[in-house]
């Protein structure tokens, strides 16, 4: 019986911590920094095993509806990063933007945001602290 009751309270508690993840995953998005938090909730990168840390800047746009509106593109890659890197990361940033899609846009945000591009920067390398401006080295993908 007591084995009963911690297979109750083990499955209310993944239950519990499901509801309020998604909660905070679900907070609504009105304006272009909540765009950002937002999908900083759904950044997984690559554990070290699998990748070098690395810097990957996607555009992407999306409609008033919040979900992606055409192909998002990689526009930026670290430029020391080996091809397995940069498979590994392109594969974390599409799995991203397709756990935060559709986007919980408010109304005016939404018609704030329906088609302009976004460039996101997930950023996954430590920095110097002099280095404080966006990568301006660009590798074409």
């Amino acid at each position: 019986m007591a084995r009963c009751g911690n297979r109750v309270l083990l499955a209310a508690a993944m239950l519990l911590s499901g509801v309020f993840g998604a909660a905070a995953e679900d907070a609504q998005v009105d304006t272009i920094q909540d765009v950002f938090r937002h999908l900083r909730t759904c950044w997984k990168p690559p554990p070290p095993a699998r990748a070098r840390p690395l810097d990957i800047t996607v555009v992407v746009s999306f409609n008033r509806s919040g979900n992606i509106l055409g192909h998002p593109r990689i526009t930026y890659e670290s430029a020391e990063a080996s091809d397995n890197d940069r498979l590994q990361y392109r594969i974390a940033v599409m799995e991203a933007l397709q756990r935060c899609t559709p986007m919980p846009f408010t109304d005016a945000m939404a018609g704030a945001a329906a088609g302009r591009p976004f460039a996101i920067l997930f950023r996954n390398r430590k920095t110097s602290p002099d280095k404080t401006s966006p990568p301006t080295q660009e590798r074409r993908a």
